[in-house]
């Protein structure tokens, strides 16, 4: 293969639609379940730092082409790294850094990020949906961090999970390695809605586009302030949200909403 054709490949690896206000990205290597392999990190890396600068975009679907949304690492590669003089140890530690960069970048990203799953996700395949702000699952997914069952505990995986699940549930996850279904998912808080398998393109589109229909600067500045938020004390948050509350009605559109809602009209939004 040649550098061009290996260039080529890579770029096909995530695609991305602008659907209006709306940026879907589809992991597309279904032959391999979209594996989270280097390549494939490295080309949603760059696709997840060209929505932070692009003002234009509200909200994201995150989604997997084929059978199931995505797998986890690439464990083929993974073996492969094995045959290094350090027995792989260079490698592991990138590619999980790599990885942690990746799924911080979701966290950070201006837009709402939601996952739509099908088929399984398992380990880092289920770090990633628990990394994105909401999950809409076809009620046939199957969910697990079953590393544990090959004798690599998901400690990655785990950071995302545990911010998602309450930890006794997190952990027989963990240490059983046992799949849970989709209701289970919603119920314990992996993921936000269940529909019928076929109909999770159009639910999670629909809940992209409910965020989209909102003030943009509000919902970037509300994402952003509902992660930090989230690791102070009661009295630090309540000053912190303070303080962001405070700046977001100075915003010309937050006023405009406000006195829109007053007078019983629609608001005539700028940004």
């Amino acid at each position: 293969m040649t550098a061009q054709t290996q260039i080529a490949a890579a770029e096909t690896l995530v695609l991305r639609e602008d659907l209006g206000p709306v940026a879907r990205l589809t992991l597309n290597q279904p032959a391999k379940i979209n594996a989270l392999s280097e390549a494939m990190l490295t080309r949603l890396q760059a696709e997840l730092d060209r929505l932070a600068g692009d003002g234009s975009v509200k909200a994201v679907v995150l989604r997997g082409a084929g059978k199931a949304f995505c797998a986890g690492h690439d464990l083929r590669e993974m073996q492969g790294a094995r045959q290094a003089p350090d027995g792989g140890r260079a490698y592991y530690t990138a590619l999980f850094a790599q990885c942690a960069r990746m799924m911080t970048s979701i966290t950070r990203l201006p837009q709402p990020v939601i996952a739509e799953v099908h088929g399984v996700a398992t380990a880092a395949g289920c770090q990633l949906v628990a990394t994105c702000d909401m999950a809409v699952a076809a009620e046939t997914t199957r969910f697990g961090v079953n590393g544990v069952n090959i004798g690599l505990f998901c400690s990655t995986p785990m950071v995302a999970l545990t911010r998602n699940a309450p930890a006794k549930h997190a952990f027989e996850m963990l240490t059983t390695g046992e799949f849970i279904d989709a209701a289970r998912a919603r119920e314990i808080g992996l993921v936000n809605r269940v529909v019928p398998e076929g109909e999770q393109s159009e639910a999670a589109l629909a809940l992209a586009r409910t965020v989209a229909d909102k003030l943009g600067v509000a919902v970037r500045i509300g994402k952003e302030a509902f992660y930090a938020q989230a690791g102070m004390s009661l009295e630090a948050a309540y000053a912190y949200t303070g303080r962001v509350m405070a700046e977001n009605m100075l915003h010309r559109d937050t006023a405009e909403g406000v006195q829109a809602f007053l007078e019983k009209r629609d608001p005539d939004w700028k940004a």
